[in-house]
């Protein structure tokens, strides 16, 4: 049990870390975006929507580095925002971290899919990250391991060339 509550809390500064690292870069997109409020579930379906099905694409039907980028820091940030919820709520349970994992592998090995490339591939190893973590006993601590922090800063440092700011 104390293992899970280090995990918890562990990945609980992880979060928060990275929320606060993100803070900077997220004030022009909340300024630019103050019309729909991502309270409801709504405006959250019809841009994953968009995100998935890239409205100028490369000849191939490929999504460009920049829609992969914003593709992936949305579904980030919608993880975040649940994993909040759930440490707000009470004691995080190993399902808790499976549910949250195996949802951002889904998401981010959809987005994959829509690009080409090395910012795909780099994509399709965070998701394939996420998947071992969640497949994992211990998804929280599972997911505190160098080859899934790598994958994160992989993507994380492509998208920044793309003037997209987030952490893995």
């Amino acid at each position: 049990m104390k293992s899970s509550r280090i995990a918890s809390a562990l990945l609980i500064l992880a979060v928060t870390t990275a929320l606060a690292a993100c803070g900077d870069g997220d004030k022009a997109t909340t300024a630019g975006s103050a019309t729909p409020a991502p309270t409801s579930a709504a405006p959250s379906v019809a841009a994953t929507s968009a995100a998935a099905t890239p409205t100028s694409s490369p000849a191939a039907g490929a999504a460009s580095d920049k829609q992969l980028c914003e593709a992936v820091k949305k579904a980030n940030d919608e993880m975040r925002a649940e994993m909040v919820k759930v440490v707000t709520t009470g004691d995080a349970s190993a399902a808790d971290f499976k549910k949250l994992l195996t949802g951002l592998e889904q998401k981010i090995t959809a987005i994959a899919s829509t690009g080409d490339g090395k910012l795909a591939d780099a994509v399709r190893t965070f998701g394939a990250e996420a998947a071992k973590a969640a497949a994992a006993a211990d998804p929280g601590t599972a997911a505190e391991n160098p080859a899934f922090e790598k994958a994160g800063k992989d993507v994380s440092t492509a998208c920044k060339a793309h003037g997209i700011s987030m952490v893995l």
